[in-house]
């Protein structure tokens, strides 16, 4: 989670928020003084569309013009990566996508002429979907994305 964070805090983003869940005690205590806004998902119960929503109206409240999207398992993750995404939606305007593994998936950008479509998601695929439904979406090619952290302990492992 730290690394994420630290990642967007790192990147051109103009301004990173991270949204909370089931553990949002301990996240907080990780995150520390990172300059990153946290975002409580009361919700979190219901899947991961329910964090993309709010992560949304998070956008929305600042009049953002995209949204970032990242995963907090994805320990390969990088500042210049992010950057990558950014500079190509910056050229091209469209959605951009990290490309691994046959699929467009996250880290990923969405303009906010796609905020509404993330906001009405009903899988919990997460955002995916938007990302491989044959609309135009830039993509960048990243290898590292399939090596995700998907429990606690292997994380640790990891850590330590």
């Amino acid at each position: 989670m730290r690394l994420a964070a630290k990642c967007v805090c790192q990147s051109r983003a103009s301004a990173a928020a991270v949204i909370l869940g089931a553990h949002e005690g301990s996240v907080r205590a990780v995150l520390g003084e990172l300059p990153i806004e946290l975002v409580p998902n009361p919700d979190w119960g219901a899947g991961t569309k329910t964090s993309i929503r709010a992560a949304v109206s998070w956008a929305e409240e600042r009049d953002s013009h995209a949204l970032l999207l990242t995963l907090c398992e994805q320990p390969r993750l990088s500042a210049a990566h992010l950057d990558h995404l950014i500079e190509e939606f910056e050229r091209t305007g469209l959605p951009v996508a990290s490309y691994y593994g046959d699929k467009n998936g996250a880290p990923a950008l969405f303009p906010r002429a796609l905020f509404g479509a993330l906001s009405t998601l009903s899988c919990d695929h997460g955002a995916s979907a938007l990302l491989n439904d044959g609309r135009p979406v830039s993509r960048i090619s990243w290898p590292d994305g399939e090596f995700e952290v998907d429990s606690l302990e292997l994380g640790r492992e990891l850590a330590s």
